[in-house]
C-alpha cells in the first residue's frame, strides 16, 4: 500500500473478498442498464434501483483500497467504470496506485481533470511520480504547481530514473538524526511525529552533511538506557544502495537479508531516500508475472476485460510464430508419408515422443530462467548445467523410453519399434534438454529477457526435432 494510506477499513481474507466480487458484479450488473440510459449522476426513480445503488455503494465504501483495486481489475469495462464512479473520492490515488497499469489506463481515461487532481493531492512525492507517466500533462503540471519546490525536486528525480532503477522507487519519507545525541533526545523528537513513515523499522543516522552513518533500529532504541548515546549503538554495517541500482538485484538482497528498509545513498554516501519492503514485493511480483507472461508469449500485462483488438495485438506475433514452427513440424511429418503409409503404428507414436520432449524441455527451461532471475546462474556457468541436464535427459531417456519401447513392443509385436522408440524419446530429450539451456542463455547475452517466448520456442524445437528423429529412425531401420 502506498505510505499515505489513512483508510480506517481492514483488508478482507480471500473469501470474503470473493464473496464481496460476486455481490458487486450482480449489484452493478442490475445498475447499467439503467445509467446506460440516463448517464451517471442522475438520480434513480425507481425504489428498488435505488435500493440497489445504495448497497453497492455501501459495500464500495467498506473494501480497503487494496480490495478496491482487486474488485476493479475482475470486472468487465462498463461496470467497472460505474463501480470507479461510486467508490471513495478521497482513496482514488491509492486505488490508482494499487490496479494493474492497463486498468489503471482505463479509469484514467473515466476521469476529468479535476477528479484527477483531487485524487492526487494527498500522495507523497514518490507516489505521484509513479503515476505521473499514466496521467495527462496538463494533471502532473498542475498538480506539481501546489507542491513546495522541495516535493518537486523530488518527484524530478524520481522521474529522471528508469523504471527499473532503484532511484524510481525511493520513498522520500523517512526519520533520520545525529550521532551525537542520546536515545532519550531521539525519543523526544520521535513524539513530535504524528505518525512515522510507514515501514520504520530503523532510523538513519547521518552527519552534518546528511552523509550516512549508520543505522539505530527501532527495536534497540526502546530498550536500551535512555542516556546513552546513538554512537554507541548504532550499526555502522548498513546494506545501502545507489539510485542507479537495479530494483530486481534490490529485491534480492531485501529477501537476502530479511530487509523492511534500506537507505538510498548517491556517490558521496548522502542519503537522499529509502526503499522499503512493500516495493520490493511488488517487484518480485511484477517479475514472476512478466515471466510467467513472456514464456507464454504474452507480450506484456494484460487487462482482463481488454477490448478484443488489444487483446490480438497482444498476442499475435508469438502465435504467428508458433503457426510458422507448426507448419514445419508438419513439413518434417511430409517428408515421411511413405513411410507412415508402410507402418501405421508410427503415426500412433510419434506424438508421445514430440510430448515427453517438450514437457522435459519446458521443465530445464523453466529452471534455467528461474536461476537467471534469482542470480543462481551466470552465463559462466552454462556449460557445467548444460552437461548436468544432458545427464538427466540421458537417464530419463533411458528409462522412460524403455518403459515406452516395452508397451510399443506389446501394442504391435515388433522389436525394431520397440528399439527405435526407446532411441528417439532418448535423443528428442536431449535435444530438450541441450536447447532448454541454450535458449535462455543466448536471450540473456542478445539482451532480452530469457523468459520472453521459452515455452512457444521449446515446444516448436522438440515437436519438429522428435518427429525427424522417430521418423528417421524408423526409416532407416524398419524399412
Amino acid at each position: 500500500m502506498s505510505a499515505t494510506d489513512t483508510s480506517t477499513r481492514e483488508p478482507n481474507d480471500l473469501e470474503r473478498l470473493h464473496i464481496d466480487i460476486d455481490r458487486i458484479h450482480k449489484l452493478a450488473e442490475s445498475l447499467l442498464p439503467v445509467y446506460a440510459q440516463i448517464g451517471l449522476g442522475e438520480t434513480l426513480a425507481d425504489a428498488e434501483l435505488n435500493h440497489t445503488l445504495s448497497e453497492l455503494i455501501s459495500v464500495l465504501h467498506e473494501l480497503h483500497p487494496a480490495d478496491m483495486a482487486v474488485v476493479l481489475e475482475s470486472l468487465p469495462l462498463q461496470e467497472r467504470v460505474l463501480v470507479w464512479k461510486l467508490a471513495v473520492p478521497d482513496e482514488d490515488g491509492e486505488v490508482l496506485l494499487e490496479v494493474s497499469e492497463p486498468v489503471r489506463e482505463t479509469l484514467i481515461e473515466a476521469m476529468g481533470k479535476d477528479e484527477l487532481l483531487a485524487a492526487v493531492d494527498d500522495l507523497d512525492a514518490d507516489e505521484l511520480a509513479e503515476l505521473a507517466p499514466d496521467l495527462p500533462n496538463q494533471v502532473v503540471y498542475e498538480a506539481l504547481s501546489t507542491r513546495d519546490e522541495e516535493e518537486r525536486a523530488q518527484v524530478a528525480a524520481a522521474m529522471s530514473f528508469e523504471d527499473d532503477q532503484v532511484g524510481a522507487l525511493m520513498d522520500f519519507e523517512l526519520v533520520s538524526i545525529r550521532a551525537d545525541v542520546s536515545c532519550e533526545v531521539v525519543l523526544r523528537y520521535l513524539r513530535r511525529f504524528e505518525s512515522l513513515p510507514d515501514h520504520t523499522d530503523k532510523i538513519f543516522v547521518v552527519d552534518d552533511d546528511d552523509v550516512l552513518q549508520g543505522v539505530l533500529t527501532i527495536r534497540k532504541l526502546l530498550v536500551v538506557d535512555t542516556d546513552t548515546l546513538v554512537s554507541e549503538i548504532m550499526s555502522d554495517d548498513v546494506v545501502t544502495f545507489r539510485p542507479e541500482d537495479d530494483v530486481e538485484e534490490a529485491a534480492a538482497a531485501f529477501e537476502r537479508y530479511d530487509l523492511v528498509t534500506a537507505p538510498v545513498v548517491d556517490g558521496n554516501k548522502k542519503l537522499i531516500g529509502r526503499i522499503t519492503v512493500d516495493e520490493m514485493v511488488d517487484v518480485i511480483r511484477e517479475e514472476s508475472e512478466a515471466d510467467m507472461l513472456n514464456m507464454a508469449g504474452l507480450q506484456e500485462e494484460e487487462d482482463l476485460f481488454a477490448p478484443v483488438i488489444d487483446s490480438v495485438k497482444n498476442r499475435w506475433m508469438w502465435l504467428a510464430i508458433n503457426l510458422c514452427t507448426a507448419f514445419v513440424a508438419s513439413r518434417v511429418i511430409g517428408m515421411f508419408e511413405g513411410s507412415i503409409e508402410k507402418i501405421v503404428a508410427l503415426a500412433a507414436l510419434m506424438p508421445i515422443v514430440a510430448g515427453i520432449g517438450g514437457n522435459s524441455g519446458n521443465q530445464t527451461i523453466t529452471m534455467i530462467v528461474r536461476a537467471m532471475a534469482t542470480g543462481q546462474m551466470s552465463t559462466n556457468q552454462a556449460w557445467r548445467l548444460l552437461r548436468k541436464e544432458v545427464g538427466v535427459a540421458l537417464v530419463n531417456g533411458i528409462i522412460w523410453g524403455s518403459v515406452m519401447g516395452s508397451v510399443a513392443f506389446l501394442l504391435y509385436h515388433s522389436i525394431g519399434i520397440g528399439l527405435v522408440m526407446v532411441s528417439a524419446m532418448t535423443l528428442n530429450l536431449l535435444l530438450a534438454a541441450t536447447v532448454g539451456v541454450l535458449i535462455p542463455v543466448a536471450m540473456q547475452k542478445w539482451g532480452r529477457d530469457p523468459a520472453l517466448g521459452s515455452s512457444v520456442l521449446i515446444t516448436a524445437v522438440t515437436d519438429s526435432g522428435g518427429f525427424l528423429i522417430f521418423l528417421g529412425l524408423a526409416t532407416l531401420f524398419l524399412l
